[in-house]
């Protein structure tokens, strides 16, 4: 006699086909919510790097501004998303300008600190060669500074996309949408097939983020400078 083993699927396996089932059943609106999350990062990110650049490039130079500059960046980086939000709530109302606000000064601190450190550990015998050489002050900090710089920075870049694409997901509480708003009314209503996408759509577009940094840093060839 042959007994048939009846094969139930696991709790894994069940959750992973109703979460594919929620985002086949929901896919405009997770379009939708992953395109404002994108934007609302990389917008964060893109003002972050415009105040952050020239500023650390100018407290480089300067070791009193830079202590202090770096010491309230390190600063920043302790308070919590949430909180930022929190504080810039009664100035700002809600909706994006709070989310872009709170996201550009969780990017500050690691792209500022590592503008810092990149132009600071520049070699001064590379400068005095290329000085020798005839370079003017513009050129050493175009030819030279700035090549030898740019991988410490791409670095802060890096850290800082992954942190700004995690922490958005926080502006769905104030209205600022992406995809927090799935993973917030997955919460809510205890669906663990929403979370589930939620949280894997947002962990794709940070590893996605940070490999686009890779890569972008690896096509550069002022990056082989640094290393020759």
């Amino acid at each position: 006699m042959r007994w048939r083993v009846r094969r139930t699927p696991t709790a894994n396996g069940g959750l992973l086909q109703q979460a594919l089932s929620y985002a086949l059943l929901h896919r405009a609106e997770l379009l939708a919510q992953t395109r404002t999350h994108v934007e609302l990062a990389f917008g964060a990110l893109a003002l972050a790097i415009v105040l952050a650049y020239p500023l650390g490039v100018w407290i480089s130079g300067r070791r009193r501004i830079s202590a202090a500059a770096l010491g309230t960046a390190s600063a920043l980086r302790v308070v919590p998303s949430l909180g930022i939000l929190a504080l810039l709530l009664p100035v700002l109302g809600v909706g994006t300008p709070p989310s872009l606000v709170a996201l550009v000064i969780l990017a500050l601190p690691p792209i500022l600190v590592n503008v810092d450190a990149g132009y600071r550990g520049v070699e001064p015998a590379a400068l005095d060669a290329a000085a020798a050489m005839g370079m003017t002050r513009w050129q050493l900090f175009l030819y030279v500074q700035t090549p030898l710089a740019l991988p410490v920075f791409l670095t802060g870049v890096r850290g800082a996309v992954v942190e700004v694409v995690a922490s958005a997901t926080l502006a769905a509480f104030i209205g600022g949408g992406g995809l927090g708003e799935t993973i917030i009314t997955g919460m809510q209503v205890d669906n663990q097939a929403q979370l589930l996408v939620g949280g894997l759509l947002v962990a794709l577009l940070a590893l996605s983020a940070e490999l686009l940094i890779v890569l972008i840093e690896r096509s550069i060839p002022w990056r082989r400078m640094r290393h020759s």
